[in-house]
């Protein structure tokens, strides 16, 4: 039995991602508190934010830069090889123009892990991140989509976006034995994921196992949705989705439609937040297969 009693599963999708900021945010105002969070990709970029205790800097800081050509885009993918900005987004951001609160987020003790994708191994890691400053490129790794980002390399094993291998760590969650689980999906009820034929060899053929992956990443990512609507209908755990269907681009610009996604992620989760509530104080009834 893990020691941790209630998981919290983010799941990524690049600017989608601020749904789950907005579900954070409520989180935070009514003290909804959970031992542990899996994040991947976004879903690690702005959940970091609940375990420093920042509520609303995730909306705030996407809003006043998004159209700031050194935030994230075409013209860092070209000067830098990397869509998101490394010097922007993991030094200037964090530090200087909208700072994150490392003390806090060390002193909190949810434990915090990032996903990422080993590109030797094809496989999954997940990085338990109890200093943030120290161990920040994790989080840039679990963020650096294939195609538009340069693998990040942490001591010797090169890394990429935690989507490939497990886009939604619901199973790991699942196996560890926690009591209750809330999953933060940013894709509404019912979606599945088609195959990308995407150019994995072309790009990345040095490393088979990691096309090997990528290549099945979509069914994956289904046989997951599948497992989670299951236990979802059998009330077992609760499941946080975009109740209605905004179109965000992974790189949005538009400041309208992040603040509309955001408050979507605020509205469903201000109607579900008894439910989560009920839930949470329910008598133990530890989540296995």
């Amino acid at each position: 039995m893990v020691e941790h009693k209630t998981a919290l599963v983010l799941e990524g999708g690049a600017m989608r991602g601020l749904y789950s900021a907005g579900v954070l945010d409520v989180f935070m105002e009514n003290n909804i508190k959970a031992d542990v969070v899996y994040g991947v990709s976004a879903g690690a970029l702005f959940g970091l934010n609940y375990k420093s205790r920042q509520k609303g800097r995730a909306i705030r800081y996407n809003l006043k830069y998004a159209k700031e050509k050194n935030y994230m885009g075409l013209y860092s993918l070209v000067t830098t090889g990397d869509i998101m900005n490394k010097e922007f987004c993991f030094t200037k951001l964090v530090y200087e123009l909208d700072k994150l609160d490392f003390e806090t987020y060390k002193n909190n003790p949810v434990d915090f892990y990032a996903v990422v994708t080993n590109l030797q191994t094809g496989e999954p890691e997940y990085i338990k991140i109890d200093d943030a400053e120290k161990d920040m490129e994790y989080f840039r790794a679990s963020g650096s989509m294939p195609f538009v980002s340069r693998p990040v390399e942490i001591d010797g094993n090169l890394y990429l976006d935690g989507a490939v291998s497990d886009a939604v760590p619901f199973k790991k969650v699942l196996d560890s034995g926690f009591e209750k689980i809330i999953v933060v999906l940013t894709r509404t009820a019912g979606y599945r994921k088609k195959n990308p034929f995407f150019p994995y060899t072309l790009v990345y053929g040095k490393y088979p196992k990691f096309v090997e992956t990528a290549k099945k990443s979509h069914k994956t990512y289904n046989k997951t949705m599948d497992l989670i609507e299951k236990y979802e209908a059998e009330n077992k755990i609760v499941v946080l989705r975009p109740s209605k269907n905004v179109r965000v681009q992974r790189i949005e610009k538009d400041t309208k439609k992040l603040q509309r996604i955001y408050d979507l992620g605020i509205s469903d989760c201000t109607q579900k937040l008894e439910e989560i509530k009920e839930y949470l104080n329910q008598q133990k009834n530890t989540c296995t297969y």
